[in-house]
């Protein structure tokens, strides 16, 4: 299956082929993949994100299954790279982890069947939608902060075409310990069925991508971490934690929080504990 890496290199952005354990760029250069500084293998103009795909994730939380998906939106600004590092800013203590296959959009797409959808994937790529429940509180509608604070969207290492989504195994890694362990066919709507869902009223362009949703076992994270996403076929995601050089300002918003709704979400949806479960200090 053809992959496609996009690095920088003397200062410039490359579009490069794998070649075993080197990258061949436009121009011929050869770069070992170990010393390759990577951006996102595609440049999205939005990324559209599913709730609660995976079987084991609904029922992790004791939900019943949805009829049909929902979604939420990380801007542009989220977007990170194989190898970058994910900043956790100071004074916050619920980032989590969530390893998941993203769809790219390889040309424009509205009003298109389930069956056509397919035809409108350029291909396929590893992401970790990285969540920041500190603020979960505030932002649960939207998920904006949440979802979308700067670095929270690592995508690659590569961009894969022709690949067969269909029983596919996603494992994530946290210091080399497997922490969550799926597969694509516990998923309620596949990668066709959420292209045609979204594309029904809103055009979807070349570059785009669609995050479709993460097992079961989503934890918190601390700098030092460094955190794999493994699908096969798809390759490896890694990224490590950091500790950002600021706290989030207290002088405007709303504040960091730790409720139920936080701790549930943030540790294990053990929701019958709600209400209950002795409260944390920050």
């Amino acid at each position: 299956m053809p992959e496609y890496r996009r690095i920088l290199l003397d200062g410039a952005v490359f579009e490069c082929t794998v070649d075993g354990g080197e990258l061949v760029c436009a121009d011929g250069r050869r770069v070992k993949i170990a010393d390759a500084v990577h951006l996102p293998p595609c440049v999205p103009g939005k990324v559209i994100a599913v709730h609660l795909n995976h079987r084991s994730r609904v029922e992790e939380f004791q939900l019943s299954p949805a009829a049909t998906p929902t979604y939420f939106h990380k801007p542009t600004s989220a977007l990170n790279s194989h190898g970058g590092a994910v900043v956790r800013p100071q004074g916050c203590q619920y980032l989590n982890y969530e390893g998941e296959v993203a769809i790219v959009i390889g040309r424009t797409c509205r009003n298109v069947s389930p069956g056509e959808a397919g035809d409108y994937i350029g291909g396929y790529t590893i992401a970790n939608d990285y969540g920041l429940h500190d603020f979960r509180d505030t932002d649960a509608g939207s998920m904006l902060r949440v979802k979308g604070s700067d670095t929270l969207c690592p995508l690659g290492p590569g961009l894969v075409t022709d690949w067969d989504f269909r029983g596919k195994r996603l494992r994530t890694y946290v210091n080399g310990t497997v922490v969550q362990d799926g597969s694509t066919d516990e998923m309620a709507w596949d990668m066709h069925y959420l292209v045609a869902d979204i594309a029904r009223t809103i055009t979807l362009n070349p570059g785009d991508v669609l995050l479709s949703g993460t097992p079961a076992n989503s934890r918190p994270v601390q700098p030092g971490d460094v955190v794999e996403v493994e699908v096969e076929g798809l390759g490896t995601l890694t990224n490590h934690i950091v500790e950002g050089p600021l706290g989030v300002r207290t002088d405007v918003g709303a504040q960091l929080s730790a409720s139920e709704e936080v701790l549930s979400t943030a540790l294990g949806g053990d929701w019958e504990f709600r209400g209950i479960r002795a409260p944390r200090r920050s």
